[in-house]
Order: C-alpha cells, then structure tokens, then sequence
C-alpha cells in the first residue's frame, strides 16, 4: 500500500503570514483602522490617529 503524505497544516487565519494590510474606515464621526486578520484599533475622533493606530499594527507582526 502506497504511503501518504502528511496532510497540509490548515492555514491560521487570525494571523496570516507576511505584512498586515491595516486600513482605516470611518463610522460617523469617528475613524479606526482594522486589519483582515481580525485586528480592530479603537474608535478615534482623529483620522490621523486611526491612521497611526493602522501603521503601528502593521510594524509589530
């Protein structure tokens, strides 16, 4: 009987690899940036500071 391969590890959604494509969305007044991986930042008066929020989520991975 011919031997099989290991199956394939499933892929880990809530933190795939490589860099985070952190964007921001605007609710109302507020802004905040979210990542596909799950990641929310909180709700900002400040688009800037969404916008921070966005690049410093995508700095740590």
């Amino acid at each position: 009987m011919p031997q099989k391969d290991p199956p394939a590890p499933a892929p880990d959604f809530q933190n795939p690899p490589g860099p985070h494509p952190a964007t921001t969305s605007e609710a109302g007044s507020f802004a905040y940036a979210h990542c596909p991986c799950g990641w929310r930042g909180p709700s900002r008066r400040s688009r800037d500071k969404a916008r921070q929020d966005a690049t410093a989520h995508a700095q740590q991975r």
